[in-house]
C-alpha cells in the first residue's frame, strides 16, 4: 500500500495535531481511531517512521512500541497487549497501556512514561523495535535543536545575537550533522545489524543534541517553563530501551571482531 504526497501530508498534519493535544492512554485510543493498526499492518515502512518521529517532535508518548514488536513477531496487535522489553543494564520493563497506567521504572528520569520493571522476559525480535525507537530519538533530537536555534536567534548578548558566536554555531552544527547521519543510517536499516547501528547512531545523536542544546540554552533549559528538559529526560529513557548507544556500539564491535569484518550495509 502506498500514499500520494497529498495524502501523506494530510495524514502527517492530522497526526501532528492529535499528538500536540493528546498523550498517554488517550493518545493510544486516538491513534487506534485514526487507523494506526491498519497502517502498521499494511504500510509499516510509512507508518512507523511517521508516527514515531512525530512522537519525538511533539513530546507526546504512546504505547505503540508494543504494537511494533508484536507485529514483527507475527502476533496480531491487540488492545491492551504488552511485551516485556529489554532495557539497559540487563533489566526488563513493560510499557503499560491504558489511561490508568502510571509511571514506575522510568519515574526517576521521565515521570510521564508508564514503565514498569519486570523480572525477565522472552526473546523478541529487536530490529523493528530498534528502528522505531531510532525514529523517536531523531524526532526528539530535531525538536531540541529547533528549540536551541530559536533561542540563539532571539537572545542578544554583548549587543550581538547569540547565534553570531562561533562556539554556539559549532555546537548546533555538530548536533545537526549527528542527526542527519543517524537518519541516513536508518535508510539502510533493513537487517538486524543495520537496525542495531541505526538505534546506536540515533541514541548517540539524541544525546549529543541534549548535551549541546542544554549548553546553548543555559539555565533556561532547566526550568519547568521551557520544554527542553522534558525532551532530554525522554531521550535518556528511550536510549536505554532495546540497548543503549554505548551497549549497541560494543555489541557491534564484538561482532566485527568475531566475524573478522562487517557486511556491506549500503552500496555507495
Amino acid at each position: 500500500m502506498s500514499m500520494d504526497p497529498a495524502e501523506l501530508e494530510l495524514l502527517t498534519g492530522t497526526l501532528r495535531k492529535t499528538m500536540s493535544t493528546t498523550t498517554g492512554g488517550a493518545l493510544d485510543h486516538a491513534l487506534t481511531d485514526l487507523g494506526w493498526i491498519d497502517m502498521l499492518t499494511d504500510m509499516p515502512e510509512i507508518a512507523v517512521p511517521l508516527v514515531f518521529r512525530l512522537l519525538g517532535e511533539t513530546g507526546a508518548h504512546a504505547s505503540v512500541l508494543n504494537d511494533v514488536v508484536r507485529h514483527a513477531a507475527g502476533q496480531p496487535p491487540e488492545d491492551g497487549a504488552t511485551v516485556p522489553l529489554p532495557s539497559s543494564g540487563g533489566s526488563w520493563i513493560v510499557w503499560e497501556r491504558g489511561e490508568s497506567a502510571g509511571p514506575a521504572a522510568g519515574a526517576a528520569v521521565d515521570g510521564e512514561l508508564p514503565l514498569r520493571k519486570v523480572e525477565s522476559g522472552n526473546e523478541i525480535p529487536l530490529a523493528a523495535g530498534r528502528t522505531a525507537l531510532a525514529w523517536w530519538l531523531i524526532g526528539s533530537g530535531r525538536t531540541m535543536l529547533g528549540l536551541a536555534r530559536t533561542h540563539v536567534l532571539d537572545r542578544v548578548q554583548f549587543g550581538r545575537p547569540l547565534a553570531s558566536f562561533q562556539a554556539v554555531r559549532h555546537r548546533l552544527a555538530e548536533t545537526l550533522v549527528a542527526l542527519e547521519g543517524a537518519e541516513a543510517t536508518l535508510s539502510v536499516a533493513d537487517t538486524e545489524l543495520g537496525a542495531l547501528l541505526a538505534k546506536a547512531a540515533a541514541g548517540q545523536a539524541a544525546l549529543t543534541a541534549a548535551r549541546h542544546c542544554q549548553q546553548v540554552l543555559g539555565g533556561i533549559g532547566f526550568t519547568d517553563e521551557h520544554d527542553l528538559h522534558r525532551h532530554i529526560r525522554r531521550v535518556l529513557v528511550l536510549d536505554g530501551l532495546l540497548g543503549s548507544a554505548r551497549e549497541l556500539t560494543r555489541e557491534a564491535g564484538a561482532l566485527v571482531r568475531a566475524e573478522g569484518g562487517a557486511p556491506r550495509l549500503a552500496q555507495l
